[in-house]
């Protein structure tokens, strides 16, 4: 009893007279998915709460890249890595990051982060140099993000112990004597209010890059503020961890640490004009509002955001021909070829033409100086030297080899139709947020932990491991093991017993559902026709089914009776084997070493 008491002062996490969890995580992201499972492993009753109808976050449309030291893939590869190495890209590269959470990442990615990912079956076939890194450690799973959130999902039912709270806004935490014991909230499709009591809660509610009103009032202040900025990162990253831990004296600091990406493509159905995606093309050019290219188009977010930001308005258009548009593609999993079609051809939305004059009437550009910035481009590109701004010379490999090889140089623009589309600074990640510890505890402003407190993940930013710019893959590695981290904080001041997993597998229907029987209940086009609270994901989802005139069955089998009196039962665990049907697209590549 007496080591128990002793963790407990020592955290400090105390328990409240009554507790419904040991543990209760707001948000149900890959950080509070990795510290539900790793809680539940340790003994830990979790409940786990999204405003959402799904799991999944941010990392469920991400490529799921991660930045990995020491690995098998890397070994594979003859890439000769190490912890110090990495530390000093680190540094290098986002200047100011918190060297106590750099030092604590690099020495754990390989033990922490790929063996307890591969150990659930996720699989590592490629690995990236991605800027700022001396060596290729951008590991890419195969399935993308929704790989690693699915596992962990399907581990977490395996293990048991966790309850998950979907349609939840919790608003306030419960604070009593200055401990946190608990959150309340309200049930967004019955308006219900609701309580959740705890030992311990953890806030992994993701960034602050979906609310333009933060992301402009903590602008990074060596940038130049532009004109309009699209929201690109996941549409619950509103900040709203932020009020919570507020709400019990801790502090939020750095937010003007964020991480901007330079081509952001308006969404032309978000009916706000605020949201908009990451949409790369390695073959295309950049032209500002005087028809002018004005930066090497192969730099990255980190040096060219300047640039961009320079131009009057800080926007660009990406012009391509009609070869080049086919390697276009949109950074979000799921974005098939059926889906990048629909935004890609929206009607009105990205210019097209049979003639570079044209095309530039239609976008507002000078003609002539648009058609003389291509022909000074194909000339340099036959010639194979860039001379203004370096982003081919000669002895790379030449375009027909590109499709493959990112260090080949782009082709001309030469064969129509011709294409322009309006490129924005988009907001992606936060690299500021809840102060916490080594120990993922929410500190005030004097350094103190607030007890009973934690948060990990975005939502602080990953423990400003970043500093002011990310090498890519230290968001989503870092937010996992945040999770980790937090969860066995709690378990050491519980000490639960250790848990038995209860060895959940899918259900499996006696016969398939038949769309018409569903159809006879369920007018899926009313049901989406008009926005419903709570509602965001169901509507998402389905529109796509209607789209693609899919069957029930697609994703629906498992249920049974299917007449008309029948309560359906939904099976989660089952259901995360469909995900894949909207959320994994065709394998990412980047430049550096492919694992055989």
């Amino acid at each position: 009893m007496l080591p128990r008491i002793l963790a407990l002062l020592l955290l400090p996490l105390w328990a409240p007279a009554a507790t419904q969890s040991d543990l209760v995580i707001v948000g149900a992201g890959i950080a509070g998915l990795s510290a539900a499972l790793e809680g539940a492993q340790a003994g830990l009753k979790v409940t786990v709460i999204d405003r959402n109808s799904i799991w999944g976050g941010h990392a469920v449309v991400s490529t799921g890249g991660l930045c990995l030291i020491g690995t098998p893939v890397q070994e594979r590869l003859g890439i000769k890595d190490s912890p110090e190495l990495a530390e000093r890209d680190f540094v290098n590269w986002g200047e100011d990051p918190d060297m106590e959470w750099v030092r604590y990442y690099t020495r754990n990615s390989r033990p922490q982060i790929y063996d307890w990912l591969t150990a659930m079956g996720v699989e590592f076939s490629f690995a990236g140099q991605l800027p700022g890194n001396s060596v290729a450690r951008f590991h890419i799973p195969t399935g993308t993000g929704l790989s690693l959130v699915k596992a962990l999902y399907q581990s977490i039912h395996k293990q048991g112990g966790v309850t998950f709270v979907y349609n939840t806004d919790i608003t306030s935490l419960i604070v009593s004597d200055g401990k946190v014991t608990g959150v309340s909230g309200t049930n967004a499709r019955t308006g219900e209010k609701q309580t959740f009591e705890a030992i311990a809660v953890l806030i992994a509610t993701g960034g602050f890059q979906s609310n333009l009103d933060l992301v402009t009032k903590w602008w990074p202040k060596h940038l130049a503020p532009p004109e309009r900025v699209l929201a690109g990162s996941s549409r619950e990253a509103t900040g709203s961890g932020f009020e919570l831990v507020k709400m019990a004296g801790g502090s939020v600091e750095r937010l003007d640490h964020q991480w901007i990406y330079i081509g952001g493509l308006p969404d032309p159905t978000d009916p706000t004009g605020q949201r908009g995606f990451s949409a790369p093309n390695g073959q295309a050019i950049w032209v500002n509002a005087r028809g002018k290219r004005f930066v090497n188009e192969n730099w990255s977010h980190r040096q060219a955001l300047p640039a961009v930001l320079a131009q009057k308005p800080a926007r660009y258009w990406m012009i391509m021909d009609a070869e080049a548009r086919k390697n276009w593609r949109i950074i979000h999993a799921g974005m098939t070829a059926d889906r990048l079609a629909a935004i890609l051809d929206f009607p009105g939305f990205i210019k097209r033409a049979d003639t570079i004059e044209e095309l530039a009437r239609q976008t507002g550009l000078p003609p002539e100086a648009l058609a003389e910035t291509v022909t000074r481009y194909n000339r340099m590109a036959d010639e194979g030297n860039d001379t203004d701004f370096h982003r081919f010379q000669p002895g790379m490999p030449a375009p027909s080899s590109s499709a493959r090889n990112a260090n080949a140089r782009p082709g001309k623009i030469v064969k129509g139709p011709f294409h322009a589309a309006p490129m924005f600074p988009l907001s992606r990640k936060s690299m500021g947020g809840i102060h916490v510890d080594g120990s993922c505890r929410v500190l005030r402003s004097d350094g103190t932990p607030v007890a009973g407190l934690l948060a990990a993940g975005e939502s602080t930013g990953f423990g400003y491991i970043n500093g002011r710019a990310g090498l890519e893959g230290t968001f989503l590695g870092p937010a996992i093991l945040m999770g980790r981290v937090a969860a066995r904080t709690v378990a050491a001041s519980v000490k639960p017993n250790p848990a038995t997993p209860t060895g959940e597998k899918p259900s499996r229907a006696s016969r398939a559902v038949e769309s018409k029987v569903c159809l006879t209940c369920h007018d899926l086009p009313e049901l989406v026709s008009k926005p419903r609270t709570g509602y965001w994901h169901f509507e998402q989802s389905h529109r796509v089914v209607i789209n693609r005139k899919q069957e029930c069955v697609l994703c629906h089998s498992e249920m049974e009776p299917f007449d008309g009196n029948a309560v359906h039962r939904i099976d989660r665990f089952r259901q995360s084997e469909v995900c894949r049907n909207c959320h994994v697209s065709p394998p990412f590549r980047a430049a550096g070493p492919v694992a055989p």
